[in-house]
C-alpha cells in the first residue's frame, strides 16, 4: 500500500485503533534524531489558546502512555511523564502507508510505527 494523505480527523481515527499497542515514535528535527517507545493508552489533543509566545504551540497531539526515550548516550530512560506531545501547525501533513503514520510539521518529521 502506498502513502495515503489523511485529514487530521482520518489520522486521529486510524491512530486511535492502535490504542493498547506498543509503538515507536521517531522525530527528525534538523540535526536531531529522537526515538521513543511506548504503550499507547490513548490519543488526545490540547488547545493552548492563551499562549505567551510562539514556542508554545496552539494545538498539540498527545500520545498518552508509559514508555522510554533515547537519551544523548543512546541509552533508553523512562519518559518524564506518561505523555508524548507533538506540536501541530497549520501546515502539518498527515499520512499513513499501511504500516506507519507520518506527521510533517514546520519544525520536524514524526513517524509512528507499531512495535
Amino acid at each position: 500500500m502506498g502513502h495515503q494523505s489523511l485529514t487530521i480527523e482520518e489520522f486521529n481515527e486510524k491512530l486511535k485503533t492502535w490504542t493498547g499497542k506498543n509503538i515507536k515514535i521517531t522525530k527528525k528535527e534538523l540535526h536531531d534524531f529522537d526515538e521513543t517507545v511506548m504503550e499507547l493508552k490513548s490519543v488526545s489533543y490540547a488547545n493552548h489558546t492563551r499562549r505567551m509566545d510562539d514556542y508554545v504551540p496552539e494545538h498539540s497531539l498527545l500520545l498518552n502512555g508509559e514508555g522510554e526515550i533515547e537519551n544523548e548516550d543512546n541509552q533508553m530512560e523512562p519518559l518524564p511523564t506518561p505523555l508524548y506531545e507533538i506540536p501541530l501547525d497549520e501546515a502539518a501533513n498527515y499520512g499513513f502507508d499501511g504500516s506507519s503514520f507520518s506527521l510533517d510539521t514546520e519544525r520536524a518529521v514524526y513517524t509512528i510505527e507499531e512495535q
